[in-house]
């Protein structure tokens, strides 16, 4: 009798405790569609941590393109902040997607679907909410790429369940036994728990991570039923190849629930889960369907790919919706058209209250000006808003027209201390690889060059400069490039067209207008900033001197 009220007790608590975790569910679902709601039209606002992030590259590395961005620009444009700013995904699958179409710029004009969906998104809050709550279920609890885990499944050690097996059979008959000889029978079944559990941690540690990423795997696969009670024409066509794809991936579900609660990761102190752990640890149970499942993920990974793929792009179309909301009025749809490269009032993406920019050329520029007078976040606002054009289809300014490119940049780089290489070299590689992408077929080649060559001195810095922009020109490059050395204006003033950014200084201040402006630079704001600093003033007045002496007769005094 009183085992049963033990037991009877056991399952009020499980019950209770069950009641609990569902009101606490809804009490999150609430909190974020709450947040959904409001946030709709505001920077994302997430605190990354460092490990983040680790999974985004994923879905790029296995998904190679004609062209798609290399590190070197990537790293340039700070296009890890530019993710961070329009990432608003609640999945980790979107959040590859949106790395992977980020780094893939369109070599075609064939924008309309994608076009037609996020717009849909961006207008429909209800499907947009509803969608997002599915997502929401996926999570982003996952470090590692399901890609990653998937490169490794073919070299996991083929664990056979026979063993497992012989052990259940084993107990099955200790506790047989019991009903013959309780006391042996009882410690037998003891004994082989035991076993089983010291046994447990050892294979599971091999395992473990593949098991998180078939916790995740699994969800993503149950997403599929909530999309597919959705009834929106706009993605009907996306939800009907989900499905077919999800159909030949149910058997990797059924008896998956074990896989569903993660020891370590449980920490909700549920007494039906920690039951459901001890279970596991002695009669293997997860290790078993881990086999089972391991076996039928090798043989359908291009039905999970397909899932995968369509979930992630879906939800990188609402993060993009999102985007555009929250400029509203800043954003434009481009047009790819012409031979200019030709934007009105563009921003950069990472910059509160930005100053625009506008600019139309067809042979490139060179832009000259001093330090912090803009030259370099203006190359950047360029670069960024081509990617963004040919990504996902949205530039943040009032136009933007412009043909498709292939989009390079050499811009901030440094000394390659383990390659043995100095700043110079680097420097020379970044641009001899834009030079050779342009002997390949296909886009033209945009590219975007902050201080030509910096890294040697001035009188062959000028030639190098002028030969490689000068190559640039007449091999059909765009080339946006900005410099300090005014001889260039001069020099390449047949083949660019010339602009510069300036500032004013005065008594004890500099102020800059961030505004590009025709012309080369006829400023010399960096003498007068040493007065503004508090140099001595013979220093100060020396310097002017001597720079006017060498404009005028060409030599240093």
């Amino acid at each position: 009798m009183e085992v049963l009220i033990f037991l009877g007790i056991m399952a009020g608590v499980c019950f209770l405790a069950y009641l609990l975790g569902l009101r606490d569910e809804k009490i999150r679902e609430k909190y974020l569609l709450k947040k959904l709601k409001d946030g709709f039209g505001q920077a994302p606002g997430r605190e990354y941590r460092q490990d983040d992030l680790d999974h985004l590259p994923g879905y790029y590395s296995k998904h190679h393109e004609k062209f798609q961005i290399d590190d070197t620009t990537w790293n340039d444009l700070n296009m890890d902040g530019v993710f961070a700013r329009m990432n608003y995904c609640l999945s980790a699958t979107g959040e590859e997607y949106l790395y992977y179409m980020l780094r893939s710029p369109h070599m075609l004009d064939d924008f309309d679907k994608m076009e037609s969906q996020v717009e849909f998104f961006r207008k429909n809050d209800d499907a947009r909410i509803k969608i997002q709550l599915i997502f929401s279920r996926i999570g982003r609890r996952i470090r590692y790429s399901i890609y990653d885990y998937l490169d490794f499944l073919d070299k996991t050690p083929n664990i056979s369940n026979r063993r497992h097996f012989l052990m259940l059979g084993l107990m099955v008959l200790a506790l047989g036994g019991c009903f013959v000889n309780f006391t042996f029978g009882f410690l037998a079944l003891v004994a082989l728990s035991l076993y089983n559990i010291f046994s447990y941690f050892g294979i599971k540690n091999e395992i473990e991570p593949y098991l998180a990423s078939f916790a995740y795997i699994l969800r993503v696969i149950y997403s599929c039923d909530y999309f597919s009670k959705l009834d929106y024409p706009e993605i009907r066509e996306d939800i009907e190849r989900m499905n077919n794809a999800a159909k030949e991936l149910r058997p990797f579900t059924r008896g998956s629930f074990i896989l569903m609660n993660n020891g370590r990761a449980n920490t909700s102190g549920n007494p039906l889960d920690i039951l459901l752990e001890y279970i596991k640890m002695a009669l293997h149970l997860d290790l078993i369907k881990f086999n089972q499942m391991y076996k039928l993920i090798l043989d359908k990974k291009d039905e999970l790919d397909e899932i995968i793929t369509i979930t992630g792009k879906l939800e990188a179309e609402i993060s993009v919706a999102c985007f555009r909301e929250s400029y509203k009025e800043q954003f434009c749809i481009p047009e790819f058209a012409g031979n200019n490269y030709n934007a009105n009032e563009l921003i950069h993406p990472l910059i509160a209250d930005a100053v625009s920019n506008s600019i139309d050329t067809n042979r490139g520029l060179l832009i000259t000006g001093s330090n912090a007078s803009g030259k370099s976040t203006f190359l950047k606002t360029c670069a960024i808003n081509a990617i963004l054009a040919q990504t996902i289809h949205t530039a943040l300014g009032r136009s933007y027209v412009a043909p498709l490119y292939r989009i390079y940049s050499s811009m901030a780089l440094k000394d390659d201390i383990f390659g043995g290489d100095s700043y110079y070299i680097v420097e020379i590689k970044s641009i001899k690889r834009i030079l050779d992408a342009n002997k390949e077929e296909g886009c033209q080649v945009l590219c975007f060059v902050d201080e030509v060559l910096r890294g040697t001195n001035t009188i062959e810095r000028i030639a190098a400069s002028t030969e490689i922009l000068k190559a640039f020109s007449d091999s059909r490059v765009m080339c946006f490039a900005a410099t300090h050395d005014i001889e260039l204006t001069s020099l390449l003033a047949d083949k660019f067209d010339i602009y510069h950014f300036e500032g004013n200084v005065t008594d004890n201040d500099v102020q800059f207008d961030y505004r590009i402006k025709e012309g080369p630079a006829t400023t010399r704001n960096a003498i007068k900033l040493l007065s503004v600093l508090g140099y001595d003033k013979a220093i100060v007045e020396d310097a002017q001197n001597l720079a006017e002496h060498f404009l005028k007769d060409g030599v240093w005094a």
